[in-house]
């Protein structure tokens, strides 16, 4: 499955719906860094489809919901179980460092 773009009530339905890990970056159009694990984030979406869904919000549009969920820096990945947080992990520099961040949860 390709990488989900959400906004604010997408994301806040996805809570309410949970099933399975939700791993949401948020970003910015103007964060370079960002592009450049886009790429990255786009193959651990399809390596894990149906395991782990995974989405983007752009943090510019919902500064709010940025706000609301502790985001301060960009990237920044969430991964959620069933509505709850799991964990956090600010800009991974590779698929790996992606691939670490979820192994203990998908076991």
């Amino acid at each position: 499955m390709a990488t989900i773009t959400m906004n604010d009530t997408q994301f806040r339905e996805a809570m309410d719906q949970a099933q399975g890990l939700l791993l949401v970056e948020f970003w910015a159009p103007w964060c370079v860094y960002c592009r450049r694990i886009g790429p990255a984030l786009a193959k651990v979406a399809e390596q894990y489809d149906g395991r782990v869904t995974v989405a983007q919000i752009n943090m510019d549009d919902y500064p709010a919901l940025a706000d609301d969920q502790g985001v301060e820096l960009v990237p920044t990945f969430l991964l959620y179980r069933g509505g709850t947080l799991l964990d956090t992990m600010v800009a991974p520099d590779s698929k790996a460092a992606i691939d670490a961040f979820l192994a203990p949860y998908l076991t």
